[in-house]
């Protein structure tokens, strides 16, 4: 079953959280660190970009923007914030950079359909405006293909001034109905962008997750930690795993394994993000696979045996080419 997206409106992303990276030296250390280029970011911009390990495990995933020339805001999400930030801040060293958590400083709403599109009057994926000290980011649609409503699938980021004591919807969204947290990530499912999350922590290498093909790795910039492996596995096409979004009647949540009906003794991929149907029915996942479990056969979520796998459409096209499981 589909789920439905005639929610439309506004809700706080508690499940996201934001680094705040500040001095003279921020964006070169942090181009010393992720896997897209952020010397080069302005302030009209935001992009994707990952921290990886040594080996190209994502250790997080951030979208990245910029408010002032000495200051760069990464937002990710909340469940990986704590590690993530005492990791990289033990790289800083002698840099003029400071790190801190700004979580409780930047309050993050999600806002999407007609309401979103009508803010956004024509911005592009990753454009960043500014307008009396709010700041809107046009992020990608969760329309979930090419064809989709491009309206109804609109989504921006809105970035205040955090109240603490106000949980409500700020001045700026009052018109806007109030929507659930389930309903922003079932939109974030459908874009097809990836979000580590504490279960998937050091599981994937950027290509596995096709953060290459939505802007999140630039080739070109650079070392970084895990750059090696990750120019590798671009360039002599050792590529074997991708991830695809799926549609399951079964409740799914990040780390799951999933199940080739010719292989049960292994699994065949895991579930990188999920969120429920709007109608309560089963759940859509962004689900990483070995692309020789595509070529026949049925995926299951968990188990050999549990719930099937119904593959759903994405944004963008994911290369497919390997070869057949055998059986």
């Amino acid at each position: 079953m589909n789920p439905s997206f005639s929610d439309a409106g506004a809700v706080r992303l508690s499940h996201w959280g934001v680094i705040r990276a500040r001095g003279a030296e921020a964006a070169s250390f942090l181009q010393g660190q992720l896997t897209n280029d952020v010397m080069t970011l302005d302030s009209a911009h935001a992009r994707l970009a990952g921290f990886c390990s040594a080996k190209g495990r994502l250790q997080a995933s951030f979208l990245v923007w910029k408010p002032a020339d000495d200051e760069l805001l990464l937002a990710c999400s909340a469940s990986v914030l704590p590690a993530t930030l005492k990791r990289l801040s033990m790289f800083v060293m002698r840099a003029r950079c400071k790190l801190t958590d700004a979580s409780s400083e930047v309050a993050l709403w999600g806002v999407m359909g007609g309401a979103a599109h009508s803010l956004l009057q024509g911005a592009e994926p990753g454009q960043v405006r500014v307008d009396e000290g709010t700041t809107l980011i046009r992020l990608a649609d969760g329309g979930g293909d090419a064809d989709g409503d491009a309206e109804s699938a609109a989504r921006c980021l809105m970035v205040l001034a955090a109240d603490p004591l106000d949980a409500a919807l700020p001045s700026a969204l009052s018109a806007l109905p109030a929507i659930t947290l389930e309903a922003w990530r079932l939109g974030e499912v459908r874009s097809g962008i990836p979000v580590i999350e504490a279960a998937t922590v050091d599981r994937f290498v950027p290509q596995m997750l096709n953060y290459e093909l939505v802007g999140g790795v630039d080739f070109q910039k650079g070392c970084y930690p895990g750059q090696e492996v990750v120019a590798r596995s671009q360039y002599r096409g050792m590529v074997k795993r991708r991830m695809f979004r799926f549609d399951v009647d079964a409740p799914a949540a990040p780390g799951q394994e999933v199940f080739h009906s010719a292989d049960a003794g292994q699994p065949a991929g895991n579930v990188v993000n999920a969120a429920p149907h709007a109608d309560g029915v089963g759940a859509s996942a962004l689900v990483e696979v070995k692309l020789a479990a595509l070529a026949g056969g049925s995926l299951h979520l968990g188990t050999p045996d549990g719930a099937t796998l119904r593959r759903a459409g994405l944004p963008y096209t994911v290369p497919t080419d390997a070869p057949a499981l055998a059986t």
